[in-house]
């Protein structure tokens, strides 16, 4: 593994880069570690609701797998050795629990549909679900929400829980190119380079849901101009960024929480 770091000359952030690998071993071991860790984050968070939920990462060498949360067991109990890979046909390949059907519908679907996504999240999170009872997309009231600024979308098609695959693919379709999409009556999905971005874009638009649903419960809100919103996406929207503010978030919540385990 190699670290490198942005030349202390330029005048943007000296943020890491993410690691490389030399092996497809490597990656996996790095993959799944940050994987478990991302769930347990999510359920210190309380984005994790009963049986629903669920957070995969594409598997390095067989890329028509990938990893995920078993079905069964709540988020801040996942450790390392309870994920499980599922395949292209929702067979377990490694792992002892079940898989959620809802995980193979959609995960399967959005990262076939995807190739350049290494990470997609599922979860019915307070906030999106309120948020999209509204029906309407994020707007780019501040810098962190003008990080969706055209970045993401609206899923209106509801058929009841999501078992079939057919379900899964019209979420994908929906997500298009986007980093996220906001799926009416039933939560949110958002993919990423990685499990930390991808992990990343969720607790974002989860926090910008909630400050928009206050805000327009406040009065008439005034979003950025198109210019302003377009600046912003520049910064907030890096994905580099968002790899290395979930990283942050968590120490923070190692810091504070002495019962989390960051990795």
């Amino acid at each position: 593994m190699t670290t490198r770091y942005l030349s202390q000359t330029d005048k943007a952030l000296p943020i890491p880069e993410p690691p490389v690998f030399d092996t497809s071993a490597q990656q996996r071991d790095h993959d799944k570690h940050m994987l478990a860790a991302a769930v347990r984050l999510f359920g210190h968070l309380g984005f994790d609701d009963g049986i629903s939920g669920h957070l995969s990462i594409r598997d390095p060498s067989h890329t028509d797998r990938f990893w995920v949360n078993p079905f069964g067991v709540a988020f801040s109990r996942v450790q390392l050795d309870d994920l499980i890979c599922v395949d292209a046909e929702g067979s377990i390949v490694h792992g002892e629990h079940p898989v959620n059907p809802s995980a193979y519908a959609i995960h399967s679907q959005v990262l076939h549909q995807r190739p350049d996504a290494q990470a997609a999240i599922h979860c019915h999170s307070a906030n999106s679900r309120a948020f999209g009872a509204l029906n309407v997309p994020l707007e780019p009231l501040d810098q962190e929400s003008a990080a969706f600024h055209e970045n993401h979308a609206i899923f209106d098609d509801y058929a009841g829980p999501t078992t079939e695959p057919s379900q899964g693919e019209a979420m994908a379709r929906a997500l298009a190119t986007n980093r996220a999409v906001l799926l009416r009556f039933h939560g949110l999905i958002t993919v990423g380079a990685s499990i930390e971005e991808a992990a990343y874009w969720f607790i974002s638009f989860e926090r910008c849901a909630g400050q928009q649903l206050a805000a327009r419960a406040a009065g008439p809100i005034h979003p950025m101009t198109p210019e302003q919103a377009a600046s912003a996406h520049t910064g907030f929207g890096d994905p580099r960024l968002a790899w290395f503010n979930f990283r942050v978030l968590l120490q923070q919540t190692a810091a504070k929480d002495a019962t989390f385990q960051a990795d």
